[in-house]
């Protein structure tokens, strides 16, 4: 998805969605870059303040190499029946990033 155009001219920048409960919490505003940290690995991206997630859960798009890659952050586990993956759940902290993104 990250070659389509039309996607990319709406979200240039990898992106997090965070409730404005946990994003007080972290200090964070909106348009900020952050670091998302698991115990896997690391996601800069900017958050996006919203009250479409709810508070204690955080939204990654998916679309962004490198360094604004989700997948950086989830686990290896497998569901133990249909052997597929478990992309889409694992625990995370969020902080300010001084920095920008790298996503190449």
């Amino acid at each position: 998805t990250r070659r389509a155009s039309g996607i990319m001219a709406v979200c240039p920048d990898p992106l997090i969605e965070i409730s404005p409960e946990d994003a007080n919490r972290a200090d964070v505003a909106d348009g900020e870059w952050v670091s998302v940290k698991s115990r896997r690995g690391t996601l800069r991206a900017r958050a996006r303040v919203t009250n479409r997630v709810s508070e204690g859960t955080v939204f990654a798009n998916f679309h962004f190499p490198g360094d604004g890659n989700a997948n950086n952050l989830t686990i290896k586990a497998l569901d133990p029946i249909a052997k597929i993956p478990e992309y889409k759940v694992c625990a995370v902290a969020v902080e300010r990033s001084e920095s920008a993104s790298k996503t190449e």
